[in-house]
C-alpha cells in the first residue's frame, strides 16, 4: 500500500493549506507565532516533510479563521 503522504489527495490537502494561509495574508512566521511553533515546523508541514494530525490541522485552520468542516468540504470538492 502506498503511503498517503505521497498521494495526489495528500498533495491537494497541502496545496489547500498553503492557499488558505496566503489568502488570509498570513506568513509562515506569523502562523508559527499563532501556533506557538517555529517557522520551520510550518514549512515542513506545508511541504509534506512533517505530517499534521487532525488536532493540529484543526488548530492550524482555527489560527487562519477557517473551520475544519469548511476545509474538508473544499478538499472534497477539489
Amino acid at each position: 500500500m502506498q503511503k498517503t503522504l505521497y498521494t495526489r489527495e495528500y498533495q491537494q490537502l497541502l496545496k489547500l493549506l498553503r492557499e488558505k494561509r496566503t489568502f488570509a495574508k498570513v506568513s509562515q512566521a506569523e502562523l508559527a507565532l499563532r501556533l506557538h511553533w517555529t517557522q520551520a515546523e510550518v514549512s515542513k508541514c506545508e511541504t509534506g516533510v512533517r505530517r499534521l494530525d487532525v488536532i493540529e490541522l484543526k488548530l492550524w485552520l482555527d489560527a487562519l479563521g477557517t473551520s475544519l468542516v469548511d476545509f474538508v468540504g473544499e478538499l472534497q470538492d477539489a
